[in-house]
């Protein structure tokens, strides 16, 4: 009876998790579909999600974790709403990508060490190379890629966006 509650509470806590496992007919052979449709549910992968994954499809944590943390497409910490990646490969570099992340930080009050804002809106990292070297410098907004970028549309981009939350937010 006690176990049988303790099943029930953890389905009713993991019920989006359930359902995506029940998608992969909890097959631990799609460990990276489960993870990355966990991670679109949530933006990121919880320590307990993972813990909760490694246990319905008989895996140890530990390994659930080693493929959750070697993948970079994975996240371990929350992302906001807005992930904004700047290249940094040879291309995007030597045309002044880092000015425009720079930018993005300035504007958005981030630091190497807080990479998200406190409102989960926007999250910025830096990235080897987007693959989009003929564009460079290049940023990329969720999957929006913007080409030949300069700090001044980069900061009217991030205004952009601000802006359209804001109005969302008035008209809801």
């Amino acid at each position: 009876m006690i176990a049988e509650k303790q099943m029930l509470s953890r389905t009713r806590q993991f019920g989006k998790v359930c359902e995506i496992l029940d998608r992969y007919s909890n097959d631990s052979a799609k460990l990276i579909p489960i993870l990355q449709a966990v991670q679109e549910e949530y933006r990121y992968l919880p320590e307990e999600v993972l813990t909760f994954v490694a246990t319905s499809l008989n895996l140890s944590p530990a390994r659930v974790y080693g493929v959750a943390t070697f993948y970079s497409h994975f996240a371990l910490e929350p992302k906001g709403k807005y992930v904004i990646r700047v290249c940094d490969g040879t291309a995007c570099h030597v045309k002044g990508s880092m000015s425009l992340a720079e930018i993005v930080k300035d504007k958005l009050n981030l630091d190497d060490k807080h990479r998200t804002t406190p409102d989960m809106l926007f999250t910025l990292e830096t990235v080897s190379c987007l693959g989009a070297c003929g564009l460079a410098p290049v940023m990329v907004v969720n999957d929006e890629v913007h080409g030949q970028m300069t700090v001044e549309k980069a900061g009217a981009l991030i205004d952009q966006i601000i802006e359209m939350e804001k109005s969302y937010a008035r008209n809801n």
